[in-house]
């Protein structure tokens, strides 16, 4: 007799920390551009806007190239797929250290942005095919938490680079991107021999728990439409088209908080050093969000206000921000909203599979990723903007929350949407 929770605790700790380092490797790879901007502008004479830009384009390569990279990921399986992700982009953030101006800067963000493109949303359909639907808020939850980790362990790491200056030779942000790079390169050869593209696959599963995972899974897809497995029809789908575009508000948020906090903390008057430790705060509160509330949505069939609740919340606390004259206040605000940004995103990402499953299901994901990620463009090019205009910190801030709240109001709507799609199935099976 199959004990459902000791096989989901026992793929639970043979999969997720292995995937939570990646994304920790990726995580640390892609913000590391917040701290080298500390000493990059400079030293390449640009301006705080022309970096954003450069910045910014890691994810027009990513959007071009998510859902092809999701796709081939379906093909080829996600042990040598994810093997080829991780590889190239380490190799493209070594290049970085060699920057020499801002068009070889723009060429390599740009590049980083096509190497990675489909490792978030691939990890999102690798959990379709190994949990069953009540567990997919947590375990995306407990894959979101590395990124907490990535920015609390990044932001000392960042700080300390920077502080390095000078050492063999190599500027601070040439250290930054060095020595954020090679553990890419790494953890790639290593995933090759121990990630399994499924768990039919899987060694450490018995033929027994590899039949009931197959049973569970396919009575879960059984009610769903007969097209949900097709790739190009997921990427028309008006339901994945409306995800796509309330998503925008979370990485849009998410990125102009996380691009933005390292100068806002360096206003306060500190070291880089312990700039990178006070950034360490916000990223806590983030993690225990990021189980708490996942955790609480999974054990209910209604998920909305779990994520529309975290997004108003964040944009309120965003908003409260600016408006206090404390620097104590003033970032204690910027920790809830990180909290608030962060916390619905798991709860978000387990509603396609509830109407995806397959090629359609690694399509979609990644349509709704790639086409949200461009909220990370807009952050990096007009949080920049409304700094060089108005000579504040804070004023960004408006931008994002106003954003974020309309996020909010547009997950409202995609629940109704899917609530109606639950109904009709059920009605249609009942016959």
């Amino acid at each position: 007799m199959i004990s459902e929770q000791k096989l989901i605790s026992k793929i639970t700790w043979r999969m997720m920390p292995f995937l939570g380092i990646l994304y920790l490797i990726a995580y640390i790879d892609r913000q590391n551009v917040s701290f080298a901007k500390l000493q990059m502008v400079g030293a390449l004479n640009m301006s705080e806007y022309a970096y954003g830009l450069g910045a910014s384009l890691f994810f027009i390569g990513y959007f071009l190239f998510e859902v092809p990279s999701n796709l081939f990921l379906e093909r080829f399986g996600a042990s040598r797929w994810f093997a080829r992700i991780l590889i190239s982009w380490g190799f493209v953030t070594i290049a970085l250290a060699f920057t020499q101006n801002a068009t070889m800067f723009y060429i390599l963000r740009f590049l980083l942005g096509v190497a990675e493109a489909g490792f978030f949303p691939g990890v999102l359909y690798l959990l379709t095919l190994w949990f069953p639907k009540d567990y997919r808020g947590r375990m995306v939850g407990l894959f979101m938490i590395f990124s907490a980790i990535a920015n609390a362990i990044g932001a000392p790491i960042g700080g300390s680079l920077l502080d390095l200056d000078g050492l063999l030779g190599l500027a601070g942000w040439e250290w930054v991107f060095l020595a954020t790079g090679i553990p890419a390169v790494i953890a790639g050869i290593i995933t090759l021999f121990y990630l399994n593209d499924t768990p039919q696959k899987a060694n450490f599963l018995t033929e027994e728990e590899k039949r009931w995972l197959a049973d569970r899974l396919a009575r879960e897809n059984a009610g769903m439409d007969e097209h949900s497995d097709n790739g190009f029809k997921a990427l028309i789908n008006p339901t994945v088209m409306l995800m796509a575009l309330c998503y925008v508000g979370f990485p849009l948020a998410a990125y102009g908080l996380s691009y933005w906090l390292p100068t806002i903390v360096k206003g306060f008057g500190v070291s880089n050093t312990v700039n990178g430790f006070i950034n360490i705060l916000p990223w806590i509160a983030v993690g225990i969000a990021l189980w708490v509330v996942p955790s609480a949505a999974d054990k209910t069939e209604n998920k909305t206000p779990y994520i529309v609740v975290p997004a108003f919340v964040g944009a309120i606390c965003l908003v409260l921000s600016v408006l206090m004259t404390s620097p104590v206040l003033q970032f204690a605000f910027l920790c809830a909203a990180a909290a608030g940004i962060f916390a619905g995103q798991p709860v978000f990402w387990s509603l396609p599979s509830r109407f995806l499953k397959g090629a359609g299901a690694a399509a979609g994901l990644a349509a709704i990723n790639s086409v949200g990620n461009l909220g990370g463009f807009v952050a990096q090019n007009v949080v920049p903007w409304i700094h060089d205009k108005t000579g504040s910190n804070t004023y960004p801030m408006f931008f994002l929350a106003a954003c974020l709240a309309t996020a909010g109001v547009l997950v409202i709507i995609v629940g109704q949407i899917l609530a109606k799609k639950t109904q009709a199935n059920s009605a249609v099976g009942r016959r």
